[in-house]
């Protein structure tokens, strides 16, 4: 594994007129990784991708796909660049194979023997081999996005950036797709990837950075990411040994309790804001005012509610 990160971006800046889309955003991703970017809709994520693969310039800041600026050497970059937009057009009057064996040709992978060979590597890499003779029109959405997956690491791309590529997958496919992504990875290619379903990237990246209004919220593992954006909002569900109204009574004078309600069972349901710490400490002043606790379950934010959270925070700014 190389020392060098296979992507670092610095002070990145892409405004549209007076729109910014991404505001100096900075980020590494080490080699090998499977990394994504996620954020709701109109983040910044494509025009970050779009930047990457060399389509457009920002308007300021640095890139470096494994050491190479990608401004001043953009051949070199895209060599080892593999990028898949979201939603690549297909054309519906080539078979499977034909439409590999065209980019494979505009690679300049070699004869037509060579040709074959890496257009059927490939399909084995996303598990389509089945489907090499199929016309293209008959491909399912998942099998047309793996596909396209097959047609971007047909050069041997050492770091791939994918915007959206499980957007529309049902849940058979998006496995596979995850399958192959972190099968890339452990052969030494990195793998940025982008959604704004975070539980999708959760499964299959081994990092994650959440994106919106074109700057970068937090970063880390999937379960960092939820404790550093919805870690101190969580839903606590109590059963109380024994009359439950002294503990209703206790619980709605706490400042970091809110939404009070009584479950069909007797439990009792609400909202907690507190760390750890403060949730351990709820838990020992109940038991010290003589409320017989029975149970406690904690559920802690979805990544979706995290993500809808943020979307919202930023609308009403």
């Amino acid at each position: 594994m190389s020392d060098t990160p296979a992507i670092e971006i610095e002070d990145l800046r892409v405004d549209y007129g007076d729109f910014i889309a991404v505001d100096d955003l900075s980020l590494t991703v080490p080699s090998g990784e499977v990394f994504g970017l996620v954020g709701p809709n109109g983040a910044g994520k494509t025009s970050t991708f779009r930047v990457l693969a060399t389509l457009i310039e920002p308007t300021y800041g640095g890139v470096r796909i494994n050491g190479i600026d990608i401004l001043e050497q953009r051949e070199a970059a895209r060599e080892i660049l593999g990028y898949m937009p979201d939603l690549a057009p297909v054309p519906t009057d080539l078979r499977a194979w034909e439409f590999l064996d065209f980019y494979a040709d505009s690679h300049a992978l070699g004869n037509a023997a060579a040709r074959k060979r890496r257009v059927d590597e490939c399909l084995d890499i996303v598990n389509l081999q089945e489907k090499r003779n199929s016309w293209c029109r008959q491909l399912s959405r998942g099998q047309t996005q793996r596909l396209v997956l097959a047609k971007t690491l047909l050069h041997r791309p050492r770091v791939l950036i994918l915007d959206e590529p499980a957007s529309g997958l049902d849940p058979l496919s998006r496995r596979e797709l995850r399958h192959a992504l972190q099968a890339l990875a452990a052969d030494g290619a990195t793998v940025l990837v982008s959604s704004h379903i975070l539980s999708e990237l959760a499964e299959m990246c081994s990092s994650l950075c959440v994106v919106n209004q074109g700057k970068i919220l937090a970063s880390g593992s999937a379960e960092e990411i939820r404790d550093k954006l919805g870690g101190a909002d969580r839903t606590l569900t109590l059963t109380i040994q024994g009359d439950s109204l002294e503990a209703i009574d206790w619980l709605g004078r706490q400042s970091n309790v809110s939404d009070l309600t009584t479950l069909p069972d007797a439990s009792i349901a609400f909202r907690f804001r507190g760390d750890d710490d403060a949730q351990a400490n709820l838990v020992a002043e109940m038991v010290s005012s003589h409320i017989r606790l029975r149970a406690l379950e904690e559920k802690k934010s979805s990544f979706e509610e995290i993500l809808v959270e943020v979307a919202e925070a930023n609308r009403t700014q």
